[in-house]
């Protein structure tokens, strides 16, 4: 392990390194990229293509979000609705760079990493208003900070201190440097609220949310709609076509195929491999796919008895207790095998929370556990359980997820478990990981540039994430080291490590990669999707030339 001067020396490249976490930015000691065959279609801009002004866009979105409030919220879905509301101090684009937002460049960082210095848009307003200014960001970050129930604490580092430097500066002061928080601040840790709605709300922001953003929230029926209008605050207004935008709430990815078809919606998100091949000839739409930087799998229940973030309690079963039963569920899963049976091979098998298609990939952090029924069961028998072993597993209800579910229940079989699906709703779920009321929960996560992103907010002992309620001081040591370390490829090593040591205790198991497969009507141009899985919508316009 490194001695903490390690993390002292001149930092200049820190923010280099964060954003060469791309995908264009893959080593040479990467693995090949799968699924070539399904080339990625991220989207373009508007550009140059002659479009119309206004109009109502609709879109079918594929589950309801969680509460409109970047500092506790989430969920995917939460963000695609937000891109076009909130923006952030900085964003990745199709290439997986990050670039600023409503942040003016790259951040600063002072020789010792511990001064980092944020330049800021000038002349903007929120929605409401009021003047978005260093201020405002300070009082933003200082809420996802320190907000009781916050999911962005532990994304934003060991920040001792948040600053201004007059009006168009934001200044973050750490104990120890941390090189992720460019990435962070891409994410809803960079959302910037309205103070003054802020002050106005209170707790119930995320009921009435005002930032800066492309368009503005006008309202929301549970289970139904979201709805938000033009700004004409907005700082780039000039690019902003649509009048309206529709979010309607559509679980049923074939109801969301049928109704794109039907001309009732013009986009949706998370189309079904079941789908997108005939989707993908209709000639009246366009399919965009896009790789992902996040896994899905599911959470094992062994300490989260309180609640995310509450100190670990012991759950007295022998899949809580003994990682010998978590490592043979996950050796009684042929990963390659479900995705092809299940997902027609437009998704692709994961076995680790490092994406294969950023900087830090290497094939000791990406491979896959050997699939191996036989030894699960020799596991089980030394655990002393009797098999077959009963999980309880809550499932979202929707086609997909439950196939998934039915063919992997057929697969731990095999290895000696009996799989129990719940179907659940997908809020109902949300807050099911949060409370810690579950023993199994197939839900996975959208990735994040930064690896530090996609395993410190799970894993960390005591982290709002850690929805697992696990903790191991040897793997917090490995996760702190690597978020404070400048060096790539030290970065790259200690990830290494993170990884061994989630794969011998299998708080998550870690099942497979998305592809990001969203589908739109001809008539619409300008939306883009990337691998951050957000379906970005705010400058997007009805093509000149057809109608809605």
């Amino acid at each position: 392990m490194f001695g903490r001067s390690d993390i002292r020396r001149p930092l200049r490249a820190i923010a280099a390194a964060a954003v060469a976490l791309g995908l264009a930015s893959c080593s040479s000691a990467q693995p090949p990229v799968p699924n070539t065959s399904h080339a990625d279609d991220y989207g373009t801009p508007v550009g140059d293509r002659k479009v119309r002004l206004g109009g109502d866009l609709v879109m079918g979105l594929s589950n309801e979000p969680d509460r409109l409030d970047p500092t506790t919220s989430s969920s995917l879905y939460m963000r695609s609705v937000m891109s076009t509301v909130c923006e952030k101090l900085y964003d990745n684009d199709s290439s997986g760079n990050l670039v600023p937002q409503l942040a003016t460049d790259l951040p600063r960082f002072s020789d010792d990493g511990l001064t980092v210095t944020i330049p800021l848009r000038t002349g903007v307003e929120f929605a409401d208003g009021t003047s978005f200014n260093a201020a405002a960001v300070r009082t933003s970050l200082q809420r996802h900070l320190t907000l009781e129930g916050s999911q962005r604490t532990g994304e934003m580092g060991p920040i001792t201190g948040i600053e201004t430097e007059g009006s168009a500066q934001v200044v973050l002061k750490f104990s120890t440097p941390f090189a992720p928080i460019t990435a962070a601040l891409a994410d809803r840790a960079g959302m910037i609220m309205s103070p003054t709605a802020l002050r106005e709300e209170g707790k119930d922001f995320g009921d009435n949310p005002v930032c800066v953003g492309p368009f503005k929230f006008v309202e929301r029926i549970p289970q139904q709609t979201i709805v938000v209008e033009r700004d004409p605050l907005y700082y780039d207004a000039q690019n902003v076509h649509f009048d309206r935008i529709v979010y309607r709430i559509m679980t049923d990815p074939k109801a969301r195929a049928a109704a794109l078809r039907a001309g009732d919606i013009q986009v949706a998100d998370t189309m079904s491999p079941q789908d997108v091949g005939a989707l993908s000839t209709d000639p009246g739409l366009h399919l965009l796919v896009s790789g992902s930087f996040g896994f899905q799998g599911f959470y094992l229940n062994i300490g989260n008895v309180d609640g995310a973030g509450k100190p670990a309690k012991p759950i007295e079963t022998p899949l809580a207790i003994d990682p010998r039963v978590r490592q043979a569920l996950s050796l009684s899963i042929d990963r390659k095998a479900l995705v092809d049976q299940v997902f027609k091979g437009w998704y692709e098998p994961a076995c680790t929370p490092i994406a294969p298609r950023t900087s830090y990939a290497t094939a000791a952090d990406t491979d896959c556990p050997e699939f191996d029924p036989d030894r699960a069961r020799r596991l089980l028998a030394e655990a002393g359980v009797q098999t077959p072993y009963p999980v309880t597993i809550q499932v979202m209800n929707i086609s997909d997820q439950l196939q998934y579910a039915q063919a992997l229940r057929d697969q731990l079989a095999r290895g000696g478990f009996e799989l129990r699906i719940v179907p659940s709703e997908y809020p109902a779920m949300l807050e099911a990981q949060k409370r810690g009321t579950y023993e199994a929960l197939l839900l996975g996560w959208s990735g994040r540039l930064d690896p530090d992103g996609n395993i410190s907010r799970f894993l960390t002992t005591g982290s709002s994430g850690n929805y697992a309620g696990y903790s191991s001081p040897a793997l917090d040591e490995v996760l702190f080291w690597a978020a404070h370390t400048t060096s790539p490829a030290r970065r790259g090593a200690l990830y290494e490590q993170a990884v061994r040591l989630v794969q011998r205790a299998n708080p998550y198991i870690y099942t497979y990669r998305v592809r990001n497969l969203t589908a739109h009507s001809t008539s619409v141009t300008g939306i883009e999707v990337y691998a951050d899985g957000t379906v970005r919508l705010g400058k997007a316009a009805f093509v000149a030339d057809r109608t809605s």
